[in-house]
């Protein structure tokens, strides 16, 4: 049974990765109940920018907003990261809010929804791009390139009906778009085989967002 291992809060940081000065993605699990809500845009108050109340983000020009209001992370590409590495990660080390057990997050297809506990609807947007946060938060060499080329991104998801989440929750699949491409070959693509990336404006069921960002990213590429 797909379900939630843990629900992951940020407990701020000093970070000197970024200009930022502080940084949300220590993320520690908690026990209890946690509304999730839509955020709104990009660019809101840290203690708003995430979908879950509770959660603090700091770099909100680049992380949060609807499109990236929870990240979500399966255990099962922790332990082979664990393998990888040599090291322990606790879940929450990723900055992911929800830790999964028995779920093929990177194999989402792209505008899945799934039904989290009684009420919650979320819905897969991307993979998530490594930034220089969390570089400095690992302390792994290489690591942005690493983690990129291993293709095991975990998935942001937009919230399209509220609720609460907390650990044990059932995940279940509510619908899966016919298209087929998913977290991981999008996120391959975006990052190593852009010319692909065209392709997916003319599929039905690609989030909005992803396709807003896709037509940048050609008229930025030329």
């Amino acid at each position: 049974m797909s379900r939630i291992l843990q629900v992951n809060l940020a407990v701020p940081e000093d970070s000197d990765a970024k200009n930022i000065g502080r940084t949300g993605i220590n993320k520690q699990p908690v026990t209890h109940p946690v509304a999730v809500r839509a955020p709104g845009p990009k660019g809101l108050p840290s203690d708003r920018a995430s979908g879950l109340v509770g959660d603090q983000i700091f770099d909100t020009k680049h992380h949060g907003g609807d499109d990236q209001a929870v990240y979500a992370y399966a255990r099962e590409d922790y332990d082979w990261w664990e393998k990888e590495l040599g090291r322990e990660l606790p879940g929450g080390i990723f900055g992911e809010n929800l830790t999964t057990v028995d779920l093929d997050v990177s194999g989402a297809v792209l505008g899945e929804k799934w039904r989290i506990g009684e009420t919650l609807v979320l819905q897969a947007t991307f993979g998530r791009i490594p930034c220089a946060t969390f570089q400095w938060k690992m302390q792994e060499p290489r690591w942005v390139k690493r983690f990129a080329a291993e293709n095991r991104p975990g998935a942001y998801l937009r919230v399209v009906t509220p609720g609460d989440v907390q650990v044990g929750d059932e995940v279940s699949v509510l619908d899966r778009p016919a298209h087929g491409v998913t977290i991981a070959e999008s996120f391959r693509a975006w990052m190593h085989e852009p010319e692909l990336l065209a392709e997916y404006l003319e599929k039905d069921g690609i989030p909005e967002g992803l396709k807003a960002d896709i037509r940048r990213r050609l008229r930025h590429d030329g």
